[in-house]
């Protein structure tokens, strides 16, 4: 009798590197193949107005980085259209090695102690009302990159003093003292993504754990109180069951989760994960729905949709919500 197949776990596990962070799972029988043709939903412009261009070279220039572009996301175009980006700060080298992310992983060399000076001279440049800022992970700093948020987060505050201030965090290791330092500058919003089902870490999140990042955001709004929304997203198409989707964020409410985005996976590379399949607009309708049920103030799903994505309008409804529940 021939032995079992290797589960897809299995093989990701020997063959993941950094040269090749989703292994070899693009050959694997019932995914989505690369190069197949993608459902009408996920078909958008190619970016290129001309407040794209302004802003893209305005942020070249600067020699800043937008997750926007190096994640590949497909809403670069609508939303620097719309004079809104995500500036990604501490370089453009994660220390981690996520199947489905499109940022380069190694060892980072590059630290400016500049740059919140210049996120902050962009984002006034921009006249933006809402900016996100994250990061790559950097498990290599002594406090995981903390500092360099607190450092955009004062900046904003005194150069665009009108502007709501979003981060999207790494975990930080699970730490206390450097999320306290982050959450201590009261953000309007703090945001971590547990990206997938606690099932998936070991294929897609390696080095992460769900229940860590959970905790993270428990502490989040333990910290933060009504001053700071904390938000979280998590993308499909890895593999994942609805019920195992519902669970999540079930489980995200009870660590006091307000704001929810889902969104589809998109591979980046062939060297990525595959895609286990595209899920239907009225699936993610249905995640919506299940997601209002369990008390989200703020909920966005579908294809398209990203972590950043309209964040100021995510961040409006959730404080439209609190005002009514306080009203009532």
């Amino acid at each position: 009798m021939s032995p079992p197949p290797e589960t897809l776990e299995q093989r990701l596990h020997v063959t993941r590197s950094r040269s090749n962070p989703g292994g070899t799972a693009q050959a694997a029988e019932g995914k989505v193949g690369f190069r197949d043709r993608k459902p009408q939903w996920l078909k958008v412009p190619a970016p290129g107005g001309p407040n794209y261009r302004r802003l893209k070279s305005s942020i070249e220039r600067d020699g800043l980085h937008t997750v926007c572009q190096e994640a590949n996301c497909p809403n670069v175009g609508e939303c620097w259209e719309r004079g809104t980006a995500t500036f990604m700060i501490l370089g453009d080298v994660c220390t981690r090695r996520c199947g489905f992310c499109n940022v380069q992983t190694g060892k980072p060399t590059w630290h400016d102690p500049l740059e919140p000076l210049r996120v902050a001279n962009q984002v006034k440049r921009m006249g933006l009302r809402h900016a996100v800022v994250t990061s790559v992970d950097r498990d290599d700093l002594p406090d995981y990159g903390a500092g360099a948020f607190v450092g955009v987060i004062r900046s904003i505050r005194r150069m665009a003093p009108g502007c709501a201030v979003e981060v999207l965090t790494p975990d930080f290791r699970g730490e206390e003292m450097p999320l306290a330092r982050v959450i201590s500058e009261r953000p309007d919003v703090f945001n971590h993504n547990v990206e997938t089902v606690p099932r998936l870490y070991p294929v897609a999140r390696r080095g992460s754990d769900f229940m860590r990042s959970a905790r993270v955001l428990r502490m989040a709004k333990e910290m933060g109180g009504d001053e700071v929304v904390t938000k979280s997203g998590l993308m499909v198409g890895l593999g994942e069951e609805f019920d195992e989707m519902v669970e999540a964020f079930g489980i995200l409410r009870q660590h006091g989760v307000q704001v929810l985005t889902v969104g589809q996976y998109l591979r980046p590379t062939e060297k990525h994960l595959p895609v286990d399949r595209y899920w239907h607009p009225d699936e993610f309708a249905a995640l919506e729905r299940a997601a209002r049920d369990l008390g989200f103030e703020s909920v966005a799903s579908g294809p398209l949709v990203r972590s950043s994505y309209h964040a100021d309008e995510s961040a409006r409804e959730a404080a439209e919500q609190r005002a009514t529940a306080t009203i009532g």
